[in-house]
């Protein structure tokens, strides 16, 4: 078998106004990522890993915000559009692991949503995906609470 392994990072800043999506949910907060799409950190950070594992150009070339179609894009459906073209070049997800870096707001009331939602548009079960939820310690913009930034990492693999 043929495997391959992807990295992804992104980071928005949590702004008023907008709501907060991450891993696909809707989470209560006074505030949302920025971004030309929903701004949802997680996914995107999914997304990429995925790209970089099969060897494609990165969600930013591919879905540039230069391009008002992409406005308000749930990224949900970016990201079924990915694993598309991930399946298209044969490659099937083995896993995806994903840590999220927020100070607030607790996540761990949405981290079974998040799993279920990942893990039914990449087309594995729900124990695939793994999620942390750590704090910025106080520290930079996340510390401030100015930020969301996410980690992804994914297993594709060819063959049997």
């Amino acid at each position: 078998m043929n495997y391959r392994v992807g990295i992804g990072y992104d980071i928005h800043r949590l702004v008023e106004g907008r709501k907060l999506f991450l891993g696909g949910v809707e989470i209560p907060y006074s505030k949302g990522l920025l971004g030309h799409s929903d701004g949802d950190a997680l996914l995107h950070s999914i997304a990429d890993a995925l790209l970089g594992a099969a060897g494609e150009q990165d969600i930013g070339e591919l879905f540039p915000d230069t391009e008002a179609r992409y406005s308000g894009l749930d990224s949900k459906e970016l990201l079924k559009s990915v694993v598309l073209l991930v399946n298209k070049k044969g490659w099937r997800i083995a896993n995806a692991d994903g840590v999220i870096i927020a100070q607030e707001p607790m996540l761990e009331p949405f981290k079974k949503d998040m799993r279920r939602v990942i893990a039914s548009i990449l087309g594995v079960e729900a124990d695939a995906v793994g999620l942390k939820g750590k704090t910025g310690e106080n520290l930079g913009e996340i510390g401030r609470k100015e930020a969301i930034a996410c980690y992804a990492t994914v297993l594709l693999y060819k063959g049997e």
